[in-house]
């Protein structure tokens, strides 16, 4: 029987510069499924980039009623715990709901998004074919640039480097940008999330 588990844990404070700071979450996949090209992954994504990826999601399927993500509030502390596990569980339930869609499983920029560290743009350029490499391609070598798992029948585990989706720099070449952040992937569920 086919499987998918997602995790969504880890909550990072990264610095964007000397006034600004975000928090990402690292995102990880576990499954059996055909739907993948990799078996485990492990990225980490920021607030805004799931933000992105439910907009492409329902534009891609306009019939279905997407899941909320958690409310963007100006009222948001990263750091007061609560608000920071509130936000990774309402991250989590988001991406639980999602991958329970077989429509939504068909499309390239949920894959992209759980399997690489591509920038949204990035992702965009790739899935529209305006990239030297395929989607397949891309999950393939990253996993392999990031792996930190024993190979599992040819199935790498990848480590995430953050990409900021504004990034004016869009590269199509698969190398994390400069600021990219290697997430430490593990098996066991992490209870911090934001």
């Amino acid at each position: 029987q086919e499987f998918v588990t997602v995790l969504v844990r880890d909550p990072r404070t990264q610095k964007e510069d000397s006034w600004h700071s975000y928090i990402d979450y690292e995102i990880f996949i576990h499954t059996n499924s055909i739907c993948f090209t990799r078996k485990t992954s492990c990225v980490r994504r920021r607030f805004r980039e799931f933000v992105w990826l439910r907009q492409r999601l329902q534009s891609n399927a306009a019939l279905i009623q997407l899941p909320e993500l958690p409310s963007k509030t100006p009222f948001f502390n990263m750091n007061n715990p609560h608000h920071v596990d509130h936000r990774r569980q309402g991250l989590q339930e988001f991406l639980e709901k999602v991958l329970q869609d077989a429509l939504l499983l068909s499309d390239s920029r949920l894959h992209l998004f759980l399997q690489t560290q591509l920038s949204p743009e990035d992702m965009e350029a790739c899935v529209s074919g305006q990239t030297k490499y395929s989607v397949a391609e891309a999950i393939h070598k990253f996993a392999s640039l990031n792996r930190r798992f024993p190979i599992e029948d040819e199935e790498g585990k990848k480590g995430e480097n953050s990409v900021e989706p504004d990034s004016e720099s869009s590269s199509s070449g698969l190398r994390p940008s400069d600021d990219s952040i290697s997430c430490g992937c593990k098996a066991s569920p992490a209870s911090e999330e934001s």
